[in-house]
């Protein structure tokens, strides 16, 4: 057992914190799916809405190695686009985690890992013309986005839908995403504090001693996004994630 700013990890439990660190840190300079995994684990070890709050400081410090490496690519017409959908989202997602237990947090999480895991599948197949670019299209996923990401941090693949549809380039993809991630996540701390109160004094402290591991994943994330199948990697990602949320879930 560790203690650390009041917190009591077992070793496993320590150790999940820090490959949660180091799983944010690739997702966020380009190896997406990695934060898929990183929610489940963390849930599993801390709990639904405080695993939550937790790793939201985390994605945070990881914003910034993402948005120092793709700052310049970001497409701002799409990103005031999404915004105040968004804010709508982050609104909703608070006010239904105020009224459920853990267990149906966790639940709903789940859910929403599968949801994402059938879009990134169906995004595989579908021809990426075929998707629209309408108005309410921006609206349904700028909501979703925002209950997803404040729920359990898991917008990444209404995102990705959203950004396909706009048929952006590689670079400028992430670079969007990375700016939106990185105002978006800014904007629901407040409602971890005041609303929730999944962060504290303690929880950031936590959350900095993960910083190196971070680090190091945002470095193996450029790495390893230049040098695998893209592909393969893909449907890696995605079995794994498909059985971290069927853990979490039961």
């Amino acid at each position: 057992m560790v203690s650390l700013f009041s917190y009591d990890l077992t070793y496993l439990s320590l150790g999940t914190f820090m490959l949660t660190g180091l799983l944010i840190g690739m997702a966020k300079t380009g190896v997406h799916g990695m934060g898929m995994i990183a929610v489940p684990l963390l849930a599993a070890s801390f709990g639904g809405k405080d695993s939550s709050g937790l790793m939201l400081p985390m994605l945070i410090m990881a914003d910034i190695f993402g948005v120092s490496y793709y700052h310049r690519h970001a497409e701002w017409k799409h990103l005031l686009r999404l915004f105040p959908w968004a804010i709508v989202g982050v609104l909703l997602g608070t006010w239904i985690g105020n009224e459920i237990d853990d267990q149906v947090f966790r639940t709903i999480m789940g859910v929403i890992i599968f949801l994402s895991l059938g879009i990134m599948i169906w995004l595989e197949k579908v021809n990426k013309d075929k998707i629209p670019d309408y108005w309410w299209f921006a609206m349904i996923l700028g909501v979703a986005a925002g209950f997803t990401t404040m729920v359990g941090n898991l917008a990444g693949s209404a995102m990705a839908l959203y950004l396909l549809s706009m048929r952006l380039p590689k670079n400028e993809f992430i670079g969007t995403a990375a700016w939106f991630f990185m105002a978006i996540n800014w904007f629901k701390v407040p409602f971890h504090i005041w609303s929730w109160h999944t962060i504290s004094l303690n929880s950031i402290l936590l959350d900095l001693t993960v910083l190196p591991m971070i680090a190091i994943g945002a470095y193996l994330g450029i790495k390893v996004i230049k040098k695998v199948s893209d592909q393969n990697f893909r449907w890696f990602i995605m079995i794994i994630t498909a059985l971290a949320a069927v853990f979490m879930v039961f």
